[in-house]
């Protein structure tokens, strides 16, 4: 991993590196001055409830300046700080002083926002660029192989369920690559640190089965609803896929989820793979089902408690995506015309 730049700041809620002079985290959209806007706005109030309003009008003006153009933040404090400003005149007290800038330099404001927004656009598409590339090579490949239309949908469905992930870590704190895609293989993303427990990894890596599953009945349900065989094969090859990545072999989703469980939930989560089986009869199902049962018999799981939420989600995803399955099979069989 490059050692950071110089001078670069890092956000507070995903730990993307960040320019000095960006006002929103490209990558999470967080404000990056939350929180000193937070401060500005507590004494703001307090000044304005004992009616210091040319204080207060000018803890609001300091607040603007944190705040990117166009967003509904700045237009809250922006009307904020006129009222303040409105009161402080009308109470005669001194106003906040003036910009001494002159007139013929007011109009480079406009110049000024143009290029913010154009760096803040440069910046996101520096961060988003290796997805985009990976993405473009993965539907060249796919598009030979299925048509285009295949191709594009089943990347998307890869899509959110890495994005599934990548919620999930930076709901906890930890910052995350954005999606890479491997033609012919999928996608994956990348922690920049590790999980701080058995069961913050479980949360992040069954997080992307169900947003899979989510996508998944989401588009099994529009294909029942109007006979497309595109989108059930759609919704059949994304059931699949997640119930993949539930296998508890290498640095699959499952594998992540088996080290919070104990030997019994683990033994709960294979059975849950072998239901999954009985309800598709699949053998791909089947030989997952396997593997899942012989983690769980040779190794120790463990110890104590375990996670039971995380076994709950497990074995939920895993029979959900399976009924998925097999819900589409007769529309795969007989597509409506």
């Amino acid at each position: 991993m490059a050692e950071p730049v110089a001078a670069v700041a890092v956000c507070a809620g995903c730990g993307s590196d960040l320019a000095p002079s960006l006002l929103v985290c490209p990558a999470c959209q967080r404000l990056v001055h939350a929180e000193e806007l937070k401060a500005l706005a507590g004494e703001a109030e307090s000044l304005g409830a004992h009616k210091v309003w040319a204080d207060a009008a000018d803890r609001w003006q300091r607040a603007l300046a944190l705040l990117p153009p166009g967003t509904r933040q700045r237009e809250a404090v922006s009307a904020r700080y006129a009222d303040a400003l409105s009161r402080s005149q009308a109470s005669g007290a001194r106003p906040p002083a003036p910009s001494k800038m002159p007139k013929a330099l007011a109009g480079l404001g406009a110049v000024g926002l143009l290029l913010w927004k154009l760096k803040f656009l440069a910046t996101f598409l520096a961060l988003k660029l290796p997805t985009i590339l990976s993405f473009a090579a993965s539907f060249g490949v796919y598009w030979a192989a299925w048509g285009w239309k295949f191709a594009l949908g089943f990347l998307l469905l890869i899509y959110v369920h890495e994005m599934g992930h990548v919620t999930a870590a930076r709901r906890a704190g930890l910052p995350v690559t954005s999606p890479m895609f491997i033609p012919g293989v999928g996608a994956f993303i990348r922690l920049q640190v590790q999980p701080r427990s058995p069961e913050e990894e479980a949360r992040i890596g069954l997080a992307g089965p169900v947003f899979g599953l989510a996508a998944t009945a989401v588009c099994a349900t529009y294909a029942r609803a109007t006979g497309s065989e595109l989108i059930a094969a759609l919704a059949h090859a994304s059931a699949l896929i997640n119930l993949f990545n539930l296998v508890p072999i290498w640095q699959l989703d499952g594998s992540r989820a088996f080290r919070a469980l104990n030997r019994t939930q683990q033994l709960l989560a294979a059975a849950s793979l072998a239901g999954a089986w009985l309800i598709t009869d699949d053998g791909l199902v089947l030989l997952l089902a396997i593997v899942a049962g012989g983690r769980a018999l040779t190794t120790r799981g463990r110890a104590g408690n375990g996670y039971w939420a995380a076994t709950g989600a497990f074995c939920f995803t895993a029979l959900a995506l399976a009924q998925a399955a097999a819900w589409l099979v007769p529309l795969l069989a007989h597509p409506a015309r």
